[in-house]
């Protein structure tokens, strides 16, 4: 007679997932909120403006100067930050320096 194959035993996660900072949870895990005011966009900023990086990203607080924009269903930019590093934002995530 042949042997049997034992049947593989995954134990249960002993801890919960961290909430993200920022996102809210709609009541149910997983959702998230849209920012439905990102849609509008900012339109008071152009190519050449220094700006400020708002929110809660690897940039945050960090000032960078728009090279480009970007029109599309959530208006963005990319920008240049003073130490180099070029990333693209949405603009409702800008704030003018003037």
């Amino acid at each position: 007679m042949g042997t049997r194959k034992r049947k593989v035993f995954i134990p249960p996660k002993k801890t919960a997932p961290k909430p993200q900072p920022g996102v809210e949870n709609a009541g149910r895990p997983g959702a998230t909120s849209i920012n439905v005011g990102a849609l509008e966009g900012r339109h008071d900023l152009a190519v050449g403006d220094k700006v400020r990086i708002l929110g809660t990203g690897l940039y945050a607080g960090e000032i960078a100067v728009i090279e480009r924009m970007a029109n599309g269903a959530i208006p963005s930019a990319a920008v240049r930050t003073e130490a180099g590093r070029a990333r693209t934002v949405r603009t409702v995530d800008l704030e003018p320096i003037r």
